[in-house]
Formats: C-alpha cells, structure tokens, sequence
C-alpha cells in the first residue's frame, strides 16, 4: 500500500514541478562561498554570500527557527564544485513546504488522516504463518499503543477488501493533526509516502516509538521476502534513497522542535526572482 503515495512523493522530491524534474538541466557549478543564515522578519533568512535564497518557484526561504536554517545552510555549504539538489533532502523539502504555502495544511492533514483508514498496519496476510506471525509481533504493539494513547478502536483485517475503521477512530486521529502547520505536515507526508503508514508517523509523533522502529515496522513484508528468497541491489539502493529522505523528514521535525504555528509564519513571502 506505499506505493498508493509514491506519485505525490515524487512531486514534491525536489520542489521543482514534473516539468522540470522530467527535464533536468545538468548540474549547476557552485557559485558562492559561504552559506549561512540570519534573523530577519522575525525568521531565519538563509544565505549564500549574503545574498537570500529563492525557492525554484521564487519564495524567499526563510524558516521559523535557527536551527532548521542552520540544518539548510549546512547543506548548501556541503556541495563541492558542483550543486547537486539529490544531495540536499532538506533544502528539497523546505522548498517544497514554502511553495505549498500555508493553504496546503488542510490538504495534507486530509491525506494523512484519510490515509490513516487503509493504513499497511490494519491490512493482514493469511500466509505465510511466519509473515502473519511476523506482522502481529511487530504492528500489534503500535496499535496497541495508539489505541491506548488516543482512547481509540482499530478493526485490522485480513486481505485487501476494504475494511472501515470505526468513524470515533477516524476523527480523533484526524484531530490530533490540528495543531501541525504546514511545514511539519510536509515533512510528515514524506514519512507517510515513504513508510506507507500514517499510524506509524502519528506514532513516533507522539513518542509511542521511535524512528528506527518505524523504518522496520513499515519494511515487515519486503525483509520477510528478503529472507525467503534474497535481495537484489537495486531494491537496497532504492530503499538507502528512501530511508535518506525519510532521515531528512526526522530532521526537518526535529528541527521546527517548539515552533509555535500560531505566531507569524514567515514562509508567506510575495514570490520574487528566481533563483539564489
């Protein structure tokens, strides 16, 4: 069931449109010194040479806390002769939270919340008994732990056949999304493409597990067929990429740790010229 987010993962991967992605210009050669950031309208500018940032789209990127800044310039200064966005997961998902705007967070707490309702955790197999048997050691506890922290009811099944969650569920999970703005949603959404569980992702949210655990929980079915019948090099590549990016949501989250949504949001700047 990842793969129902892989299109809209892929949208945001780099802040550019599919246009652009589909046509990628060859790298860019590194034209500043230093990157760094700075107090600025009650935000963090970032900087490369003193000059502000623009996002693909033209936003200034500015965040609400220094320490994602820093996490931003730190990125920018990482780059050798050559810019390589693939190598910057971070500054990808700010730029892809600043383009969305405040005016995504309704839509993404609706794609999680929704997403929630069919999650991989509810969704059992029949066989083999040492996958059924692997899914209950591993999900169970998370269900378990959700259901207790949220005062709530899951209905796992077996198969694919749709099976409803009880509407009570469904809205207290959907609540708890309330207070995330947009910028935490980003990255949240990313952890929920990536993983293939929003209940995964609300429970690290809430201290109920914590990352590496999620990574294992999402991946139950793919190592059980790694064991049975081997992995390919291709498919390990693929997972590194994604758990690279899943890493970057931690770290986004990690660091707008205490930003409050209510104060002013500096990430609604007029678009300007593109470009750094």
């Amino acid at each position: 069931m990842r793969d129902f987010l892989e299109d809209a993962h892929a949208h945001r991967q780099d802040g550019m449109g599919r246009a652009q992605a589909a046509h990628k210009a060859p790298l860019m050669r590194r034209f500043y010194a230093n990157a760094t950031f700075e107090p600025q309208d009650g935000a963090y500018a970032v900087l490369l040479d003193g000059r502000p940032i623009k996002t693909p789209g033209g936003k200034t990127v500015r965040v609400p806390t220094p320490e994602l800044a820093d996490a931003l310039a730190r990125e920018w200064d990482r780059q050798s002769a050559e810019i390589n966005f693939q190598h910057m997961p971070i500054v990808r998902l700010a730029h892809s939270a600043i383009e969305s705007g405040l005016e995504s967070a309704p839509a993404f707490r609706d794609e999680i919340a929704k997403y929630a309702g069919n999650d991989l955790l509810l969704y059992r197999a029949d066989t083999p008994e040492s996958l059924v048997a692997e899914q209950e050691r591993v999900w169970d506890p998370v269900l378990v732990a959700l259901a207790r922290h949220f005062g709530v009811m899951f209905q796992p099944t077996v198969g694919i056949i749709h099976q409803p969650q009880p509407p009570a569920t469904l809205e207290r999970l959907a609540s708890t999304l309330d207070a995330e703005d947009h910028l935490a949603l980003t990255a949240l959404v990313q952890m929920v493409s990536l993983t293939g569980s929003a209940l995964l992702v609300m429970a690290h949210r809430h201290n109920l597990i914590d990352p590496d655990a999620v990574w294992t929980a999402a991946h139950v079915d793919e190592d059980h067929n790694i064991r049975l019948w081997g992995g390919d090099d291709f498919a390990e590549r693929r997972r590194r990429d994604r758990q690279i990016e899943f890493r970057a949501a931690l770290a986004m989250l990690e660091a707008l740790a205490g930003h409050s949504p209510e104060a002013v949001n500096p990430l609604t700047t007029a678009p300007g010229p593109a470009g750094a």
